[in-house]
């Protein structure tokens, strides 16, 4: 694609491709599943040599686990590694095919957010070869881990929807009643099904810094109560229509956060990041949910759980650097990676 073509078609209001989409009965896949490039297979997956840090001659930056570019076309582009964080903190071990997989599924969920008429979102693109000024060699190494976006000021809040009670809410839960200043009822079990689900928004920090929960109020004091309404509605709209989705697939959705950003020349919130993937949710297996109990999960859930075990016995403390993941942790955390993306698009 011509330079700049990307970027050109940007301004086309999201809202119009998704009508014309529902109008004409259409699936077009990609606005559903992200196909705008050919990608590796599923047998590919983990096969390729793990990417830690990509290197590319154009102003970068780093997140925890994407690199994220400055492109002259006033594109951004966005590079998922294989790189795996948990508790803030990035670990030394990647996880190969991590980036792709997170790429594939984070694709298919915002075409699908789009074509439900849900919320704009950032991506333009997810072709390397839209990538102005790259030579083949490095297209190779990029194919299936990029995102052309559009550029945005990014709101920091994460926008927390929780459906079922674990994690840090459930601790929360267990000290106060409530989460992030959402009263709940008493008696609920770890893991239980909320009756509505709830927006519990944090901070977003700098990598190395944890996110902190906050209520709605210390949000809204933030960024402005008017944007935080807006972010709740079309969040919780979100995690509602997906949560569907995937029960549908025998996969629960327990949480998940979502990230916003103003685009450059818009005054309208839109999904940025990622969405709804193994890195930012919790899925549970339908078929084996019983509350009471942690769950079985196709997330990150198995990682944070050998470092929390570390923890226990004074090994680790919550800090960088993390420690290195054992051969068995990175297999494991692939396969429910794998297992979360193929049921999701099924």
């Amino acid at each position: 694609m011509a330079q700049g073509g990307v970027c050109a078609g940007s301004a086309r209001d999201w809202r119009t491709r998704a009508a014309q989409a529902r109008r004409s009965g259409t699936q077009d896949p990609r606005l559903y599943d992200g196909t705008m490039t050919t990608r590796p297979s599923e047998a590919d997956l983990g096969t390729r040599a793990p990417l830690l840090r990509s290197a590319l001659p154009f102003p970068r930056r780093e997140g925890k686990v994407r690199d994220i570019y400055d492109l002259p076309d006033g594109c951004l582009l966005i590079v998922a590694s294989d790189r795996i964080s948990a508790f803030d903190v990035v670990m030394p071990t990647p996880i190969p095919g991590k980036g792709e997989i997170l790429t594939r599924l984070a694709c298919f969920w915002l075409r699908w957010i789009e074509a439900k008429g849900l919320s704009g979102t950032h991506l333009l693109s997810d072709d390397a070869a839209d990538i102005p000024g790259v030579p083949p060699e490095a297209n190779a190494t990029l194919r299936g881990r990029v995102m052309l976006a559009r550029r945005c000021r990014v709101v920091p809040i994460e926008c927390v929807v929780r459906g079922y009670l674990e994690g840090s809410g459930w601790k929360e839960y267990q000290a106060t009643g409530a989460v992030c200043g959402v009263r709940l009822p008493a008696g609920l079990r770890q893991c239980d099904r909320l009756p509505e689900p709830i927006f519990t928004p944090a901070t977003k920090e700098e990598v190395g810094t944890h996110d902190e929960n906050v209520s709605f109020e210390q949000a809204s004091a933030r960024v402005g109560e008017p944007l935080m309404r807006r972010l709740r509605e079309v969040s919780l709209a979100i995690y509602r229509a997906a949560a569907a989705h995937a029960l549908a697939r025998g996969i629960i959705i327990a949480d998940t956060k979502f990230e916003f950003g103003i685009p450059e020349g818009g005054s309208d919130p839109i999904l940025i990041d990622e969405a709804l993937t193994p890195d930012s949710s919790r899925f549970w297996p339908a078929a084996d949910y019983a509350p009471g109990r942690a769950q079985r999960s196709f997330d990150k859930q198995f990682v944070r759980e050998f470092l929390e075990d570390l923890v226990r016995r004074g090994v680790w403390n919550k800090t960088p650097p993390g420690p290195d993941l054992p051969d068995e942790v990175v297999r494991g955390t692939l396969e429910r990676y794998r297992a979360a993306a193929q049921g999701l698009m099924d």
